[in-house]
């Protein structure tokens, strides 16, 4: 076995020891008030933690070199791994939930997606509940170190630009992935206790504190109430969640710089600078819709704050819903489609385009007009200050191209399931972009995607799975010349 491959299946192993061993805490959860789904979870945890052990102890020894096809292999099998894993308990839990369901809903855990299957939130046993919010609490720092460690050596979809320091793909990557995750897991845990922390001031119990801080700064979404983050807004949750989104949404990376003296940076950086513009636009946006076309008489929330709290939802991938913005008007819901395709910055546990790469994109779009206008004149592209390399930007317009590909033959695919054209197209939308909740009666943000054919739910596995892993991953991982020596 190589040396690479060793270090594969041994952080594997350790991945699924430790989602295992996370499965006794929602099974505790549930013994303390007798419930049966107790056992499915420590019976899970139990097995997958052997499993687990075995395989860390087949790949230990070495010193864990990682090549690039490494790299992809650990990246991609990881989730595929840890996604089904955590369907386990799902389907032996007293919900009585079909494989295809059970995997449904813990894939959009582990990807932070949000989209459900679930009903009646308020009446389910505690601890699966406490699951789904640990499940996207791990998907969401796994994301950041992934797409701080490993993709930038890997230069998918322009992540490149984005090396902590001058590295190549045969780097060995894992011992600077533990300092990454080192730094980020702090920063990841602060922003959480104080999430959890600024829920519990708004009346809410610390049950349902610790749920909603796991989801909120995980980007994820899932509540433990049918009515999500909009049942807890009387006492001002959506004014919380709104203000941990914007945070989650930044580099995470910032964060580290600014605690190491640089606190300049959550401004000056380019990127983030941007985010926060574009969720202000969509913010004034939306307002002004609302003001032109009233929500129902139900909706009694102000305007402003409807709109600020599910705009940036949608932006970051959340999922959250204060309110049911299919109710707002055409313009409104064109706003949130397009919202769905944009995202928060790289680095940040949110998902989707991303800003940086509309950036690189207008950079080169712009200096192509300039080389129209004068043939001969040399015109670099710019990111950050520095001159972007040619490799980069064909790396990003390639991630659009298969973006869109894909998000164009999965919407194909589920209107040819017999999927309406609003819930085929917004279904597409919403799982590759990781976001949650869709557009239409059935999958909105008060409908869940629990009617859907199991043919259609297949199809948004694989596009949670796929729009999770930029594409790229797993694009690479099923080429037949990717597994020839």
């Amino acid at each position: 076995m190589s040396e690479s491959a060793r270090t594969v299946l041994f952080v594997l192993g350790v991945l699924l020891a430790t989602l295992s061993v996370a499965m006794f805490a929602p099974g505790w959860v549930d013994l303390q008030i007798g419930g049966a789904a107790a056992y499915a979870f420590f019976g899970a945890g139990v097995v997958g933690a052997v499993i687990g052990g075995i395989m860390a102890l087949m790949g230990s020894g070495g010193d864990k070199s990682l090549s690039a096809r490494g790299a992809i292999i650990l990246t991609g099998g990881s989730w595929f791994m840890l996604a089904f894993a955590a369907a386990v308990p799902l389907k032996l839990s007293s919900l009585e939930m079909s494989w295809t369901d059970a995997l449904f809903e813990a894939t959009s855990g582990i990807t932070t997606t949000g989209a459900t299957v679930m009903t009646d939130l308020q009446e389910t046993a505690p601890g699966i509940l406490l699951w789904r919010s640990i499940l996207q609490w791990i998907g969401g720092v796994g994301i950041i170190v992934t797409a701080m460690a490993i993709w930038p050596l890997l230069g998918i979809g322009g992540m490149q630009l984005f090396r902590l320091e001058s590295s190549d793909a045969s780097e060995k990557a894992l011992p600077r992935a533990g300092e990454i995750a080192k730094a980020v897991g702090s920063v990841y845990l602060i922003l959480t206790f104080a999430c959890m922390s600024a829920y519990m001031l708004t009346g809410m119990d610390l049950f349902d504190a610790i749920n909603h801080a796991m989801t909120t700064v995980a980007t994820g979404g899932f509540s433990t109430h049918d009515g999500s983050i909009g049942h807890f807004a009387e006492g001002g949750a959506d004014l919380v969640a709104l203000v941990f989104m914007v945070l989650a949404g930044l580099p995470f990376i910032l964060y580290v710089r600014a605690a190491a003296g640089r606190p300049d940076v959550l401004i000056s950086d380019p990127q983030a600078r941007t985010f926060l513009i574009v969720a202000f636009v969509a913010v004034v946006l939306l307002t002004l819709s609302l003001a032109g076309n009233p929500p129902p008489a139900d909706q009694e929330l102000p305007g402003w704050r409807m709109a600020a709290v599910n705009a940036v939802s949608i932006l970051t991938g959340t999922g959250y819903a204060s309110a049911d913005f299919g109710l707002w008007g055409g313009a409104a819901v064109a706003i949130f489609f397009v919202l769905m395709f944009i995202g928060g910055c790289a680095g940040s546990t949110t998902c989707s385009v991303k800003i940086f790469r509309y950036q690189i994109a207008a950079s080169a779009i712009k200096a192509y007009v300039a080389q129209y206008a004068r043939p001969h004149a040399v015109v670099p592209i710019r990111y950050r200050g520095q001159i972007v390399p040619d490799s980069t930007i064909r790396s990003v317009l390639g991630f659009f191209f298969l973006f869109f590909s894909t998000f164009a033959v999965s919407a194909a695919l589920l209107s040819l399931l017999g999927l309406d054209t609003v819930t085929a197209v917004s279904g597409a939308a919403t799982t590759l972009a990781n976001v949650g909740p869709g557009l239409g009666d059935i999958i909105g943000p008060t409908g869940t995607f629990q009617p859907l054919p199991d043919p259609a739910k297949w199809v948004m596995i694989a596009t949670m799975l796929i729009g999770r892993l930029e594409i790229m991953v797993v694009m690479v991982m099923f080429a037949p010349g990717f597994w020839q020596r």
